[in-house]
């Protein structure tokens, strides 16, 4: 007996130094965040299958996110690195939705051993110089954030954030720098899904040049692959499609800077292609071409030298929207804003994402237009005020898409009520930001969102057009 427990410390020993030796030789570091969040919403109510009802009774919910990284630089051309996530609403003791992410078991009431809400937000490995010099190849589950997040971010202020399993192959050489990625979007049944047509398959060419008018060029190609449009006809063994494809591409530029003490911004993209997948769900036109576009533009300046260091910007989106006789003419003009983080754009409130698929989640198929004004002052060392002022409208008239908007041209109920007025209401955000140390940021905010008869109409909503929106935030790095 004595000689057996000998036997296992002498291997818990060469275990622990041979673990201890490997760990050194892949230069294993560790990372992590805990981000809670307290938040008491109005613009969240309603009733089942009702979408931001406003109704005007507050609802108050604490969230956490936490994270846990761990990044191995294996050798000098191969580096791996994996990311935990868990999210849940506090007191949960039922699994939450996709939105709030709540895990089982997390209640007062019940052991906690029910936990379902652990998972892997980024895993992937890098190899630098694959195959050709200067071309590293990041292959995974992976974050994919690009210039402003306009269209390609990780959403941010989502509980979860997004991730996208994908390949992806960068280049760099003095001041440009060249990407191109693969992203397998949506991989369905694949017992049934013969010639993976109801797959999404996005493909992704950016190249960015800095020293140019004062900053940075950056330029995009993106196609969708995107089949059936994510519904297959049922019952069916085979491609058949009871929508249609929305195969698409979207080609554009940004060109962001600084030029005579001014910080700019602008940004124009252009979308063609297929959509037929939206068009067949919405009114069942076939064969319907997409034509879309976006442009946005902003100007601002900081006064860097005086008392708070006060800044002002000014901003307009202009996002496409589609009419009943775009669709009548075999047209689909709404843009796509594909994997952007809406919540830095179209104000904090976030009632305006999802735009260009004709749902509740944006304007129905009737574009955006955003006119804002920003201000910014440091009134204390470590502390940043900001107060946002958002105008919406649609791009089209109330009345000009009864069709996509999902309401007869006749309706005494719906869409049509609100009049052929495009303007959706103003929002007003305000952000208090701490910096409390060097991995510490506390944020504390209020948003009222104050709509017109056209925005309620368009949501389906007999509630009240109003909303307050209030919370803190602390987030913890280390």
């Amino acid at each position: 007996m004595k000689k057996n427990f000998l036997t296992v410390v002498a291997i818990m020993v060469v275990a622990f130094f041979v673990s201890t030796e490997i760990a050194k030789a892949a230069d294993i570091s560790f990372s992590g965040q805990i981000r809670t969040r307290w938040e008491v919403a109005e613009h969240q109510g309603g009733g089942a299958g009702t979408t931001n009802a406003f109704d005007n009774k507050p609802d108050d919910f604490i969230f956490s996110s936490v994270r846990l990284a761990a990044k191995a630089n294996i050798n000098d051309t191969t580096s791996a690195f994996i990311q935990m996530q868990s999210v849940r609403n506090w007191g949960s003791s039922v699994g939450g939705t996709t939105a709030t992410g709540a895990g089982d078991g997390n209640a007062s009431f019940q052991a906690n051993n029910r936990d379902a809400s652990v998972g892997i937000h980024q895993a992937y490995f890098t190899l630098k110089n694959f195959m050709l010099d200067g071309v590293d190849l990041k292959l995974g589950r992976q974050e994919i954030k690009l210039d402003g997040w306009r269209l390609f971010g990780n959403t941010i202020w989502t509980p979860g954030m997004q991730s996208h399993n994908a390949i992806r192959m960068t280049h760099t050489h003095d001041n440009l720098t060249i990407v191109a990625s693969y992203v397998l979007a949506q991989e369905d049944g694949r017992n049934i899904d013969l010639a993976d047509a109801n797959d999404n398959d996005t493909y992704l060419l950016w190249l960015n040049y800095k020293g140019i008018l004062g900053g940075q060029f950056s330029g995009y190609y993106v196609f969708v692959d995107n089949g059936c449009g994510s519904t297959r006809a049922a019952g069916t063994a085979g491609i058949t499609c009871s929508t249609g494809e929305n195969n698409f591409s979207t080609i554009g530029g940004r060109q962001a800077g600084q030029l005579f003490g001014l910080d700019y911004r602008g940004e124009v993209y252009y979308q063609f292609g297929q959509a037929d997948g939206i068009a067949n769900a919405t009114t069942g036109t076939p064969d319907t071409d997409r034509s879309a576009y976006m442009f946005g533009v902003r100007v601002g300046k900081t006064f860097k030298n005086t008392m708070f260091k006060p800044g002002v910007t000014l901003w307009y989106d202009y996002l496409s929207g589609t009419t009943d006789k775009d669709q009548r003419d075999g047209n689909w003009k709404s843009f796509n804003t594909l994997f952007d983080t809406g919540h830095k754009f179209y104000g904090l409130q976030d009632l305006f994402l999802g735009i260009g698929f004709g749902g509740t989640g944006g304007t129905r198929g009737l574009g955006l237009q955003d006119l804002a004004v920003k201000f910014k002052l440091n009134p204390m060392p470590g502390w940043t005020l900001k107060l946002d002022a958002h105008a919406f409208a649609t791009a089209e008239g109330g009345q000009a898409n009864s069709a996509t908007a999902g309401f007869a041209s006749t309706s005494t109920t719906g869409a049509n009520q609100g009049g052929n007025g495009s303007y959706l209401g103003n929002e007003i955000d305000v952000t208090l930001v701490n910096k409390y140390n060097a991995n510490t940021k506390i944020m504390i905010g209020f948003s009222n969102f104050n709509g017109t008869s056209t925005f309620k109409a368009i949501r389906g909503t007999t509630g009240a057009a109003d909303a307050n929106w209030a919370y803190v935030q602390f987030d913890v790095q280390f």
